[in-house]
């Protein structure tokens, strides 16, 4: 197979970019024709070093631009991408050729969507997040922090001004979703979709195209098999992430804080000074280099997964059960279903300060601590979501759509 993988970027930023890396570089070494394409560079050595061909128009993301209109411009439609990729594929090879698309809302736009459509090819896209049909990439209100249930694009969704960032942003959100929906052909006119997640492919169910092809592929976790931790030996519940409102880092602080117990946040973000003001004692790291995730976890009682998000797959909460550390998650977030209740970590009601404090206290037992643990340990071990894993899946699943 030719393969093209397309993000908006073509070094490691977040989540997307890390899948769309390494599965661009698994694929390749498994003998498959692999090219990167993207917009805003550096390049990953490790692309080069795989042997992976890469495209790179060398552009802004939109938010960096200095440049605002042509942030405005190319956020909607980026003609330069769309020229590239045309002149990568060249028209050939229809017939054994997969675009997989992992990002594109934040330089790329889906004018290489619309490219790749038009030029005959099959494509196949991951749902990394909600953007696919939701304007703000979210199903969330930014105003209320709750999960938003309107209707994309009806009138109630394009008055309430739900971004985080203003409501004129919302309003150029929504121009986007319908240039995305209309010109782009996203979702209409892709031939499959990758789901991480039960609960994220039930949301965009309903917006994607009848009788479109879902699949369901984990994403990889590169992390090495150790001992399992002993967390009923350490006093510390941790959250690992960006400290932003939507990701409860507040919520944690308050039921910590309630619970009289010890409380570390890995990772910063605005909301550092309002986790701060409510926990004084908690010790905020801000982020540190992925290498030492497992040297935190180790120091962990339990990892506090808060998110006030839906998610798609939220890596913190299997990279700690990898770890043999017990995750506490909320229920209203994709990450739930990774935690059988009591056994390999406990459920907490979303947003539920009260509920968050039950759970942080029914872990001052030792030995249920140990449990639950190991446990989860077990449960991850059992069968690691692994980059081999994920890359044979990903072949079935461009089999199945090329066939």
């Amino acid at each position: 197979m030719r393969i093209v993988i397309a993000n908006d970027f073509a070094h490691v930023n977040g989540g997307a970019a890390a899948v769309a890396i390494d599965s661009a570089t698994g694929l390749a070494r498994r003998g498959h024709q692999v090219s990167f394409f993207s917009a805003v560079g550096p390049v990953d050595d490790r692309l080069l070093d795989a042997g992976v061909e890469v495209v790179c128009t060398g552009q802004h993301e939109i938010l960096r631009d200095p440049s605002r209109v042509r942030a405005v411009c190319q956020g909607l439609w980026n003609p330069a991408a769309s020229r590239a990729l045309n002149s990568h594929l060249n028209g050939d090879r229809r017939g054994d050729t997969i675009i997989h698309l992992h990002g594109w809302s934040k330089a790329l736009s889906t004018s290489v969507v619309r490219a790749a459509i038009g030029g005959g090819f099959k494509t196949v896209c991951t749902l990394h997040d909600y953007f696919v049909a939701c304007p703000n990439g979210g199903f969330f209100d930014h105003g209320s922090l709750r999960h938003c249930r309107r209707q994309p694009l009806s009138p109630s969704c394009i008055t309430r001004n739900c971004d985080p960032r203003s409501y004129s942003h919302k309003l150029w959100r929504v121009a986007r979703q319908v240039v995305q929906e209309t010109f782009g052909r996203l979702p209409g006119g892709v031939n499959g979709f990758i789901a991480l997640s039960r609960l994220s492919r039930d949301i965009l169910q309903t917006y994607l195209p009848r009788n479109v092809r879902v699949f369901e592929v984990s994403n990889p976790i590169d992390i090495p098999r150790l001992v399992p931790c002993e967390p009923e030996r350490r006093q510390d519940f941790m959250m690992l992430g960006r400290l932003s409102p939507e990701k409860g880092g507040a919520l944690f602080a308050k039921a910590a804080c309630e619970c009289g117990v010890s409380a570390s946040f890995v990772g910063d973000g605005e909301s550092r000074q309002e986790i701060a003001s409510i926990y004084p004692s908690a010790d905020i790291t801000g982020w540190v280099p992925k290498t030492q995730v497992a040297v935190c976890l180790a120091r962990a009682r339990a990892l506090v997964f808060p998110s006030l998000l839906y998610e798609a797959q939220p890596l913190a909460v299997l990279e700690a059960m990898a770890c043999g550390v017990p995750p506490i998650v909320s229920d209203g977030c994709a990450g739930a279903e990774n935690v059988e209740e009591g056994v390999t970590g406990l459920l907490f009601k979303n947003g539920d300060v009260d509920s968050l404090c039950s759970a942080l206290c029914r872990m001052s037992d030792d030995n249920f601590v140990r449990r639950l643990g190991r446990a989860a340990y077990e449960r991850f071990w059992a069968a690691p979501p692994t980059l081999a894993r994920h890359v044979e899946r990903l072949e079935k699943v461009y089999g199945e759509l090329l066939n």
